[in-house]
């Protein structure tokens, strides 16, 4: 699989784009950047957006790759993938034909430039040669991270998460049967002195991030952190240093990751 960072930052700044990542150009995960990054040709490359939330950070991609679809007047779906509670959000907050066009039914219902398809968590499902597990974590909202398998090659993307112990029951569970995943795309949103405010908000600082670790009994082959606050960045980068933990680095935007 290739990893094409879009966006990995927690806040929106000047250099910092919000949460995307494009595998093999076709699978976004998140799409809080989409339509500044791609050129229209690889905009029109994206078939399926599997979401770990409905935070606006997460999905404010999606409206205009629509809108561009429809304008470009091409023959394109694009299948918008999450739990019930993130597709509900969208319909009823954003795509709701007031903040923007309901595209579940244009250019007609019977053949909409977008289909939403919800899913459960623990429950797999295919998207051709990849096989997805939606796993459950801890946000303000309710969210999903997911395992993305694609032969022997597994990343496991936990979107927004603070500490929570049943994903990576979830994760053990999985790697005893298909192995360990080779990498991981988890947050780190604030420094250790803001533990208060990551545990309220749903988010991780590099020590809570420590003990998330602990509980997974192989870690991957690559641990990658996306999220951080561009306030914070040197900071939090400073601290996942001291953690003296191997294959760890914090992501930046339009790097390749190749697992």
């Amino acid at each position: 699989m290739k990893i094409r960072v879009l966006g990995c930052s927690g806040a929106l700044l000047p250099n910092a784009n919000q949460p995307a990542f494009l595998v093999d150009e076709k699978i976004l995960l998140d799409a809080g950047t989409i339509g500044n990054v791609l050129s229209a040709d690889e905009q029109w490359k994206i078939r399926h957006i599997l979401l770990t939330h409905a935070h606006l950070d997460h999905i404010v991609g999606i409206p205009f790759l629509l809108d561009n679809i429809v304008v470009k007047n091409i023959r394109h779906q694009v299948m918008v993938i999450g739990i019930k509670e993130t597709l509900k959000a969208i319909k009823e907050h954003l795509l709701n034909d007031k903040i923007w066009p309901d595209f579940s039914k244009i250019p007609d219902k019977r053949s909409p430039v977008l289909i939403l398809r919800d899913v459960k968590h623990s429950f797999p499902f295919k998207i051709d040669k990849y096989t997805i597990y939606p796993l459950k974590v801890r946000h303000t909202v309710p969210a999903a991270g997911y395992i993305i398998e694609k032969g022997r090659k597994r990343l496991l993307y936990t979107g927004d998460t603070g500490p929570v112990r049943t994903t990576w029951n979830e994760v053990n569970r999985l790697g005893s049967i298909s192995g360990r995943v080779d990498a991981i795309i988890i947050e780190v949103s604030f420094p250790n002195r803001m533990k208060e405010l990551a545990i309220k908000s749903g988010h991780l600082t590099p020590n809570l991030l420590y003990k998330e670790l602990q509980k997974l009994n192989n870690l991957p082959k690559k641990i990658l952190i996306t999220h951080p606050k561009p306030l914070y960045y040197k900071l939090i980068k400073d601290e996942i240093n001291k953690l003296m933990v191997e294959d760890i680095e914090i992501l930046s935007d339009n790097m390749i990751i190749t697992i």
